[in-house]
């Protein structure tokens, strides 16, 4: 808010494939080396692209980045799982893409959680990290010529899943991330046996392990 009404004296930098041009093409070609290298070694060790790359979404920078190199990719399904938080009749969630409406925000045109009079709404998520109004605007093109699929998870999965990850595979992470493994363990999508799925870890728990403890006697298995 600070800098909405300081602009012709503030540059704000955000850290996310978001504001106006160029930022968001500045982020998504960093992070897009990732997907670069996953395209090389998945189909250097499968043969093959895999079937679905599963990735969560705030402001949506990790996600454009594995994304980027398969838009063109038809055979590779995208999807985009945002934070629904305790749940979409809550009203406290961060699901831009699956519930928001278009509209400008840091001077970029997206979908956005967003009053009836244009209002930014309050928004919640357990993942700081997806705890945002809006999302890229190049996400949301991506959705609307309908190459993304958005997908949400709730807290209570976010945490499920960041249990089921972490006891199964050894591996802790960030709830930003249990996101998108929550979509595997809710069984949303009916997954075949043969499918090659890619998630993106965007991060590692350690910094969550707060949050995780506090809310661990909530948590189901």
């Amino acid at each position: 808010r600070d800098w909405m009404e300081s602009v012709e004296t503030t540059h704000y930098i955000i850290g996310s494939a978001l504001g106006p041009h160029p930022y968001p093409s500045v982020v998504r070609d960093f992070q897009r080396i990732v997907g670069i290298e996953t395209k090389k070694q998945i189909q250097k060790k499968e043969g093959k692209l895999p079937d679905y790359i599963i990735a969560c979404v705030g402001g949506g920078s990790n996600a454009i980045g594995i994304f980027h190199p398969f838009i063109k990719e038809k055979s590779v399904k995208l999807i985009a799982v945002e934070a629904g938080g305790k749940g979409q009749g809550s009203g406290q969630h961060a699901a831009s893409l699956s519930y928001g409406k278009p509209g400008v925000l840091h001077g970029s045109y997206s979908y956005l959680l967003q009053t009836r009079t244009g209002q930014i709404n309050e928004v919640h998520s357990i993942s700081a990290g997806l705890d945002y109004p809006g999302v890229s605007p190049e996400l949301s093109a991506l959705k609307d010529q309908n190459r993304i699929y958005a997908m949400t998870a709730t807290d209570q999965e976010a945490l499920s899943a960041c249990r089921w990850v972490s006891e199964s595979e050894g591996i802790i992470p960030a709830l930003e991330t249990a996101h998108a493994f929550a979509v595997i363990k809710n069984k949303t999508i009916q997954f075949k046996k043969s499918d090659i799925i890619v998630i993106n870890v965007s991060g590692r728990g350690d910094k969550d392990m707060e949050t995780i403890r506090n809310d661990d006697s909530k948590t189901t298995t």
